[in-house]
């Protein structure tokens, strides 16, 4: 029998943690639920969950630090909560490494979705080979250990930035839409927001610099081209 697995709601509004904590706890999942940043990091400190929902707005620190701190020291996949509708809230928590983010109000159904699809992903992931390695030009990257070298140079990348790289790496020389790279990486099989797609690819492009392979195919998507020589600028 599969144990079920664990999910950190960290939520202020006490009405919109019980309704959360309801829906997960009927799709089998056991939940644990706090109101306040230092609770969060101390009940991950205790005990790494599968997954966690996270508030933007808490009374002592907001959410993007709080994912700042996790990401430090662990990939565990973060879904971010804001009562923002405003493009930059939602940006920068990708940038600080959530995995996903949903903009209150939300229809908990969807919530649910969404918390499959990234675990869904995750337990994927990590089911790779440690051997499963990819070279290109001066970048390599190990799926298994999850490390991207540039030379002798070790680039850290969110997981989400890393799984698009891989991605993109593995088809090579194939164009990819956004709403591909979507369904692959964070395993969506509807219509999601593509920015996504392109805040990540900018990451990518930030952390890498010139060792970058990711080119854009303008009105389309993005690939990598067949080797590092014949990847044009974009």
């Amino acid at each position: 029998m599969t144990t079920p697995k664990t999910i950190l709601v960290v939520e202020d509004e006490a009405a919109i943690a019980s309704f959360v904590t309801l829906y997960l706890k009927n799709a089998g999942y056991v939940v644990k639920a706090v109101g306040t940043g230092g609770a969060a990091l101390n009940a991950i400190a205790a005990e790494i969950p599968a997954l966690i929902i996270l508030d933007l707005n808490l009374p002592d620190m907001d959410g993007i630090e709080i994912c700042r701190r996790v990401r430090k020291g662990s990939d565990v996949p973060i879904l971010m909560l804001t009562a923002r509708d405003e493009d930059v809230d939602k940006i920068i928590g990708l940038e600080v490494g959530a995995d996903d983010y949903l903009t209150k109000p939300f229809n908990p159904r969807e919530l649910v979705a969404r918390v499959k699809s990234v675990l869904r992903r995750s337990s994927s992931d990590r089911r790779r080979d440690e051997g499963d390695e990819i070279t290109h030009g001066d970048l390599t990257i190990n799926a298994g250990r999850r490390e991207v070298m540039v030379g002798d140079r070790e680039i850290q990348l969110a997981p989400k930035e890393f799984e698009l790289l891989w991605e993109l790496l593995d088809h090579r020389g194939l164009v990819l839409t956004r709403d591909q790279l979507l369904e692959r990486v964070w395993g969506y099989t509807f219509a999601g927001d593509t920015r996504t797609v392109d805040v990540h690819v900018r990451q990518i492009r930030r952390k890498l610099e010139d060792a970058s392979p990711i080119v854009t195919v303008w009105g389309v998507g993005y690939k990598v081209a067949q080797d590092r020589t014949s990847a044009p600028a974009a």
